[in-house]
């Protein structure tokens, strides 16, 4: 009898680790499409034939997107399975990718970053936080969240390093111009979406084990009233832990949006070039994977609250050090500074939804609060792109991210502040 529990446990971990790897999969093909900024934001600029401001108000619309399908998205989440809105969000961001990479005019170009709002947000975003905080057990929250994030950043890194090295190759040694490279980096994106898509419904079948309160990632259903709905969201409106939850994932995405534009900063302020710039900013993806991960076990270890509070402030520091670094910096300094800078920037990242348990949310509106506070958290994908806007047309490039990086550096301050004041409410219920 002991071997068989021994048996049945081992199983059913198993079962678990291997549905968290398609999870981090998910994670890590939807989202490339919609951030070829970060990799190639000037030689995209000029494939897709807009200008940098016509690409932030794609992304502003994608955030807005993103700002009013986080509840709905929550309350999808608690309805439908993660495995029916998972497979939908990740083969539907494929499809709707190949119609990008037919090179549209701008104004449908706008219009496919709003869907992409819909594909990765609405049908998406809550059922993937909520299928992980399934399948965690109650101790290992911060561990899961962290693998989950560098499992998912792992995979978007290898995904990137293969659209660079495939650039590159069709640049440096099939004599393409960049455009035409541009676009088939676009095309191979949408292609793995789809057959991650697929995937996904095969693999996270319906078990009474995959979740320790009992749920699975398949099917599942929940009823509500409007009303009930509606207390349960004015209920969560008073919960000052979900407040404070959604102010340090605020707060370190904001940190985090700013790394979209170390492609462009680092192009226009250290003169390198469009090849350079990609190979560096691919290093930024392969220290996600580091950082979350061990963001993830120092947090199960010392606390996550209190590891994430202290990973927000460095988060803050380390973006604000960039900006002291000279014009004639060696390769080598940014190669250190980018790596270091992501690490931390990461581990944020990997940890900021296991406070999500502070919460004291019930299982039954676990989505509907993931949905408000990505809803508050996430705001950054609408004013980023508009302030990077604003202070790069306005002061220059030089000044402008100056002040880009320097205010989301000192917004850190608030984040940690938050965290520290969530961890002394926290400990007051031991």
């Amino acid at each position: 009898m002991k071997t068989k529990t021994t048996t049945a446990l081992s199983s059913e971990g198993i079962q678990r680790y291997v549905k968290l790897l398609f999870l981090m999969m998910a994670g890590g093909a939807i989202y490339p499409l919609l951030y070829l900024r970060q990799n190639f934001e000037l030689t995209l600029l000029a494939t897709l034939d807009i200008s940098l401001a016509q690409l932030n108000v794609a992304h502003s619309v994608l955030g807005t997107s993103f700002f009013l399908s986080y509840v709905p998205s929550g309350w999808l989440a608690d309805r439908f399975s993660p495995r029916s809105l998972l497979t939908f969000s990740v083969a539907m961001t494929g499809v709707i990718g190949l119609w990008y990479g037919s090179l549209p005019e701008a104004t449908w170009i706008t219009v496919i970053f709003g869907l992409w709002g819909i594909t990765t947000g609405l049908t998406f975003w809550a059922a993937l936080i909520k299928g992980c905080s399934l399948l965690a057990p109650q101790d290992q929250q911060a561990r899961f969240f962290g693998l989950l994030e560098g499992g998912r950043g792992l995979f978007e890194a290898l995904l990137a390093t293969i659209a660079v090295a495939g650039f590159a190759f069709a640049v440096s040694s099939l004599g393409a111009v960049d455009e035409t490279a541009m676009v088939q980096v676009i095309y191979f994106y949408s292609g793995v979406c789809l057959v991650i898509g697929a995937l996904l419904w095969f693999v996270l079948k319906d078990t009474a084990s995959d979740a320790a309160g009992g749920e699975g990632l398949g099917d599942q259903t929940a009823k509500a009233t409007l009303r009930q709905t509606l207390d349960d969201l004015i209920g969560l409106l008073l919960n000052i832990r979900v407040w404070l939850v959604a102010i340090c994932i605020l707060t370190g995405y904001q940190v985090f949006w700013a790394t979209y534009t170390y492609s462009a900063f680092l192009q226009t302020q250290f003169g390198l070039d469009a090849i350079a710039v990609a190979a560096l900013t691919t290093v930024r993806l392969w220290m996600r994977p580091i950082g979350a991960v061990l963001a993830g076990f120092i947090g199960d270890r010392f606390h996550p609250v209190r590891s994430l509070g202290i990973a927000i402030l460095l988060a803050g520091f380390s973006l604000i050090a960039l900006l002291i670094l000279p014009a004639d910096s060696p390769y080598t300094l940014l190669y250190f500074a980018v790596a270091t800078s992501s690490v931390v920037i990461y581990g944020v990242r990997g940890i900021y939804w296991a406070s999500f348990n502070t919460t004291r949310v019930e299982p039954r509106r676990a989505g509907l609060a993931i949905g408000l506070v990505s809803m508050i958290g996430y705001t950054p994908d609408i004013y980023m792109p508009l302030i990077n806007t604003y202070l790069i047309d306005t002061y220059g490039n030089a000044v402008g991210y100056q002040l880009y990086f320097g205010g989301v550096g000192l917004s850190a301050l608030l984040g940690g502040a938050a965290a520290f004041y969530l961890l002394s409410l926290s400990k007051s219920d031991v």
